[in-house]
């Protein structure tokens, strides 16, 4: 196992990642005084098939498990379906001491993550993610939150988990576009923080694509510590924390658009940065051949990026719901692999091109 430490000031946690580390939760987790009963948030699917070692080791710990089952994916991430958990919390009498557990995909961890930070104005909060999506980046940082009709993540908080289990056991149960769909976010650590896992992923992609357990312990963790370091200079989202948005600006348009209905979280985003090269490049910030690159990554994983998009002109409509829009829309962008900066100046006219040249809209 290995075991990251997210460096909060404060509120410092650790990631633990390896195989089998559901069953070993007990022993990790730290100190809840006055604690009795864990409430855990999954689907049920996921609390079908990991339910039980993960109460096995929460009995470990003295503690008894309560399953609050939610609807699947984004369906879960609903003002409905908040509300309805802290009504289940308060009629099972849940107090303050006792931890909500979040046992899924990173739209659980977002749900219980905001369950946990506003429940009694704040309770204790563990992520067991099981998907790669959520091992990687949605499970680290905090950040929680539900949709509106009008956009994702519009209501939320800022709550850092006590601990956060990742057990790459449960990578080998995901289907295959679930699976490849979590590579993008891997992908993007990659292009912009992590030179040596750029060069792992590209000079042998079917060591990652077989799910082999050590190797997958390995990228998750590279993956998480290069989150974890980001994440403890810039907890809220103000500054540095900000590149980690590569991809995701036009990756939540798409998210948004009924036009580009269907598409993954991941998905979304590799058409995204894609996108972000093509537009660092057209502005002369990028040398010629990232794009290229860049969808050459992506298409050894599965991520193909050339496929129909939306309207531009729909696309900068839904740009303008983006949380980070401020007078105009804000990207990441690459001057060259592993050097990413924000700019706020990216005219309509550019970004419309840019689409445009990706055959948006027709």
């Amino acid at each position: 196992m290995v075991r990251v430490t997210v460096p909060i000031p404060g509120r410092s946690y650790d990631v633990c990642v390896g195989s089998g580390t559901i069953a070993s939760v007990g022993s990790l987790l730290p100190e809840l005084p006055g604690a009795s009963t864990a409430f855990v948030v999954a689907d049920g699917t996921v609390s079908a098939r990991w339910l039980q070692p993960l109460a096995a080791g929460l009995s470990e710990a003295g503690l008894a498990t309560v399953l609050l089952v939610v609807p699947a994916g984004e369906d879960a991430k609903t003002l409905r379906v908040y509300e309805t958990l802290l009504h289940q919390l308060a009629t099972q009498e849940a107090h303050r001491d006792d931890p909500v557990i979040a046992l899924g995909g990173g739209a659980v961890g977002d749900l219980a993550g905001f369950v946990a930070s506003t429940y009694m104005r704040g309770v204790p909060f563990v992520q067991v993610p099981t998907t790669l999506l959520a091992q990687v980046d949605a499970a680290i940082g905090g950040k929680a939150a539900v949709n509106l009709p009008e956009g994702k993540n519009l209501v939320g908080t800022f709550a850092q988990p006590r601990l956060v289990v990742a057990d790459v056991d449960t990578l080998a149960t995901l289907g295959e576009r679930d699976f490849r769909s979590g590579l993008s976010e891997i992908v993007k650590y990659a292009l912009t923080v992590d030179d040596e896992l750029l060069d792992v992923l590209e000079r042998d992609p079917p060591a990652v694509l077989a799910r082999d357990a050590a190797t997958l312990e390995w990228v998750v963790a590279r993956c998480v510590a290069a989150k974890a370091r980001i994440v403890a200079e810039d907890e809220r989202d103000e500054g540095r924390r900000l590149i980690l948005n590569y991809g995701h600006t036009l990756g939540h348009a798409l998210e948004r658009l009924d036009a580009f209905a269907g598409c993954s979280h991941g998905e979304a985003v590799a058409v995204g940065m894609v996108f972000a090269a093509r537009l660092a490049e057209a502005r002369g910030t990028a040398p010629d051949g990232l794009a290229a690159r860049t969808g050459r990554l992506l298409a050894s994983f599965g991520l193909e990026t050339d496929g129909s998009l939306p309207d531009p002109d729909d696309i900068i409509a839904a740009f303008r719901l983006d949380k980070k829009y401020r007078g105009g829309v804000r990207f990441v962008l690459l001057e060259d692999v592993g050097r990413p900066i924000v700019v706020d100046d990216v005219t309509d006219d550019e970004a419309r091109k840019v689409l445009n040249d990706m055959g948006a809209g027709t």
